[in-house]
């Protein structure tokens, strides 16, 4: 796919189409290893509104789920480290909004890019824990730049629970198999008319409906050896 990828990946109003191609590519991948995926969608989207995506973050497939699951074009903001991985940290840091989280700097710039990108019907996605928690946390603590983007952008917050990715491909490789993945994507979290003022209760509330998803689910915590 590289040379297709380096056609798509040099200006940004190709993006679209680099869109199409990664969404085939996550189906062939997802679908290929054997995955299926089981959705309950409480509201859905607009195909010409850009959102704000908040699902938890248990396993290197969750990206694939999300492009998967949105027909929306939507734009990662991810952390620099990433780049260094070979082959795939080249492509990354063309498509990708890269963040510095100890460079107030880095902030303002993925603000910048976020605006510029947001038109269209292009969304944003966010795993706003910021890492991939051990197995005994249900869900790490957010971090704020999600709630940011979004309260100053004034998009919806899309809340999504994944439940199944970390125990079926687990980073332990002695772990996982072949099964369906769970996805519920909950009611939006409207930002129209909210101020920098509300990002902690915002925040707050995108947490909360997740955490309780997660853990009132029995195969979440049965299989991941979590308690509350």
């Amino acid at each position: 796919m590289a040379p297709f990828l380096l056609v798509l990946t040099a200006k940004d109003s190709y993006y679209p189409a680099f869109w199409k191609l990664v969404r085939a590519w996550s189906y062939v991948l997802v679908y290929g290893m054997g995955f299926r995926i089981k959705k309950q969608i409480d509201q859905e989207l607009d195909r010409n509104q850009s959102y704000m995506f908040c699902p938890n973050h248990a396993s290197f497939m969750d990206p694939f789920v999300l492009i998967v699951l949105s027909k929306n074009p939507i734009v990662f903001v991810g952390k620099k480290e990433l780049v260094k991985i070979p082959v795939f940290g080249f492509f990354y840091k063309r498509v990708v909004i890269m963040v510095d989280r100890s460079s107030p700097a880095s902030r303002k710039r993925v603000f910048d890019m976020a605006k510029k990108r947001l038109h269209g019907g292009t969304s944003i996605g966010i795993f706003p824990e910021g890492l991939v928690p051990t197995e005994d946390v249900i869900l790490a603590p957010f971090k704020k730049g999600a709630f940011s983007l979004a309260i100053q952008h004034q998009i919806p917050i899309v809340p999504q629970t994944y439940y199944d990715c970390k125990r079926f491909f687990s980073w332990d490789f002695l772990k996982g198999g072949m099964g369906t993945f769970r996805v519920r994507q909950h009611q939006f979290i409207e930002t129209k008319g909210l101020t920098l003022e509300n990002l902690e209760d915002v925040k707050e509330k995108t947490f909360e409906i997740l955490y309780n998803e997660l853990s009132s689910d029995e195969l979440y915590m049965k299989d991941t050896n979590k308690t509350k």
